[in-house]
């Protein structure tokens, strides 16, 4: 790694997020390889690397949807890869997760896509929820479109409504797994400021994963790059601007080695 190693001694007292030693195989391809990493609250961190190397794996294990094989996962300074589903629940409700696809669900309208959280995992009275619910879908720019089917919505709205649904329970962290695939360059920066706003107005710990780096540049405070199942990369998105490191500066300005090259010959 261009910047000196991790390691559980080094994890700050106050770390929201903390993965000491975890690795991951799927049959004989290794996912994660004793990956070390410790996330401060209030920060946000942007997780980088090629397809497959284990971006959104990291993401799952941070939320337990997926258990080491090896190594453990801490959540505010509780380890959690180790707790049954049901004791998960408590920690999960402290995370929000935007997944890729966005995963609306088509027979509901926004508003009750958006109270979801708060059905099935409070106790709240149905006129409190639709009130949260709408008070988030303002948060992220979308007051008036309570009423309408995801269908009816563009792609950026929808990835808007599953944002609020992230938010519905008031976690102290977001996860968000490319939060800008499949949008265009303006509504990928909309996407961009709402993870700032977040940041700041909810006081969240925003973990990014994603392969858009203009996205990198606007909302990371530290920059992580994985290859092989390995961290190779930690620090600053000024820093990772700079880097000497020949595979990690392809990788940032987009342009293919010579030997990818030569594969295409």
């Amino acid at each position: 790694m261009e910047s000196r190693a991790f390691s559980p001694a080094d994890v700050a007292p106050m770390a929201l997020i903390e993965l000491r030693k975890v690795s991951k195989r799927f049959g004989r391809l290794v996912v994660l390889d004793e990956v070390d990493l410790s996330i401060e609250p209030g920060k946000c961190i942007a997780v980088i690397g090629a397809s497959g190397t284990g971006k959104s794996v990291l993401l799952k294990h941070i939320v337990g949807l997926l258990r080491p094989d090896s190594g453990e996962v801490y959540f505010g300074g509780q380890r959690i890869d180790d707790l049954s589903d049901r004791r998960l629940i408590d920690s999960r409700k402290r995370i929000g997760f935007l997944f890729q696809s966005g995963a609306l669900f088509d027979s509901m309208d926004v508003l009750d896509n958006v109270s979801f959280p708060l059905v099935e995992l409070t106790k709240k009275k149905p006129d409190e929820i639709r009130q949260i619910a709408a008070k988030k879908l303002d948060l992220v720019g979308l007051p008036d479109v309570g009423a309408r089917m995801p269908a009816e919505l563009s792609g950026g709205q929808r990835k808007r409504v599953a944002l609020a649904r992230a938010i519905a329970l008031d976690p102290e962290a977001i996860l968000y797994d490319e939060p800008t695939t499949g949008l265009d360059p303006i509504r990928s920066d909309v996407i961009n400021d709402l993870i700032v706003k977040l940041k700041h107005e909810m006081s969240v710990t925003s973990v990014v994963v994603t392969h858009d780096m203009q996205s990198v540049y606007k909302v990371a405070d530290r920059v992580v790059m994985l290859n092989a199942g390995k961290l190779i990369f930690d620090g600053t998105a000024d820093e990772i601007r700079k880097t000497s490191v020949s595979f990690v500066r392809h990788f940032v300005e987009g342009k293919a080695t010579a030997e990818e090259l030569k594969e295409l010959e």
